[in-house]
């Protein structure tokens, strides 16, 4: 195992002594692919943050195609200028952690996101508690999640949507983007294919533009979709919410909100009936509650996404759907259902592959890594 490391003297108290970081790699059962572009594995960078004797475990999947982040960007952000700003201080509280990294560097949310991770794990550990107390706590024992199911043949995704489905999945997202027309001929298979009361949407990526998504989407919506996922790019907020005028289905984002200042423009324009809360693409826990809060507030549901990521990014966004209300759509928290083992947090998600998780009880994030953490 290779890792990179800041140490401080020890002082009184609960005290930043060191930021180090890791890499963890695992192939994906099937190649992810969305609209722009395929991974065959999957990558994170693990944080760990030590005080004293106790450890907080963060991670952050920098998934290229989508972020635009690098691995060695969001390494090198953490271990240059995150570490140095916060190793040495006391641990007051999680704000003025997330404070001190904003004033620090503007942007950069997956590096400021693995770490605020690795606090949230780290401050209710040290208190006996699990992460969901540090948001509110949790409004229920176990949380719905969707099967995801990326770019393919239509009847390769049907078939794997319908094999979910009969394990217990009450909800199957699929991707799309590239061809609006393929788009539509595979929501009218699987509207036929899967059982009663299983709910799809499409997650285009924002590969539409305006000309192609009202044709298709309005086909699509005669055929029984139940929500579309950001299809028109990030920008576009006047035309995102002119399909809500005239669609009967929900009307997803998640490109378009990277920050709690997006989500107040989403809002103001009007322009979706859901928010999909990605804890890695808004920085972390802390803003990702507030996200959710600002929401819940403007009367539109939240959807916990996922990049996807490996186990303890992942039980972060279970600690926060936990958190959210109980009519929110199922969240997308399958990356380690999607990859070969996970290292950083095994056997957790076992129960994931009917369609639900329990909620974690125990201190902190609630994982157990194996012996050597799977990294190098």
């Amino acid at each position: 195992m290779m890792e990179t490391e800041r140490r401080a003297a020890p002082r009184p108290g609960l005290t930043i002594d060191a930021i180090r970081t890791s890499v963890v790699t695992r192939p994906y059962l099937r190649p992810f692919g969305i609209s722009s572009g395929t991974s065959e594995v999957l990558t994170s960078l693990v944080v760990d943050v030590v005080a004293g004797d106790r450890v907080g475990r963060g991670e952050a999947a920098p998934m290229t195609a989508y972020t635009g982040e690098t691995l060695d960007g969001v390494r090198g952000a953490v271990e240059q200028v995150l570490a140095p700003a916060l190793v040495g201080r006391g641990l007051h509280g999680i704000a003025d952690a997330v404070a001190v990294m904003d004033a620090t560097v503007r942007h950069q949310h997956l590096a400021k996101a693995a770490v605020d991770i690795a606090l949230h794990d780290l401050v209710a550990a040290s208190a006996g508690v699990p992460a969901h107390t540090l948001l509110g706590g949790a409004t229920r024992a176990q949380v719905p999640i969707a099967w995801v199911v990326g770019l393919g043949e239509v009847d390769e995704v049907v078939a794997e949507a319908c094999e979910h489905a009969a394990r217990g999945f009450r909800h199957i997202k699929v991707k799309g983007g590239e061809d609006p027309a393929r788009d539509v001929r595979l929501v009218r298979a699987l509207t036929a294919a899967l059982p009663v009361g299983v709910e799809t949407s499409l997650d285009a990526n924002e590969g539409y533009s305006r000309a192609d998504a009202i044709p298709a989407l309005l086909d699509m919506d005669d055929a029984g979709l139940s929500m579309v996922e950001q299809p028109l790019p990030r920008w576009d907020l006047r035309g995102l919410a002119e399909l809500r005028r005239r669609l009967r289905l929900r009307v997803m984002v998640d490109e378009s909100v990277q920050s709690l200042h997006d989500a107040l423009a989403v809002i103001r324009a009007e322009a979706a009936d859901i928010i999909n809360i990605k804890v890695l693409k808004v920085g972390g826990l802390h803003r990702a509650r507030q996200v959710a809060a600002l929401a819940e507030a403007a009367g539109l549901a939240v959807k916990v996404g996922s990049m996807p990521e490996l186990g303890v990014a992942t039980l972060a966004g279970l600690h926060l759907a936990a958190t959210t209300p109980s009519g929110s759509p199922p969240a997308d928290l399958v990356g380690p259902l999607m990859v070969e083992g996970d290292p950083v947090a095994p056997d957790v998600f076992g129960a994931g592959r009917h369609g639900f998780l329990p909620v974690p009880d125990g201190p902190g994030l609630g994982h157990q890594p194996a012996p050597d953490g799977g990294t190098r």
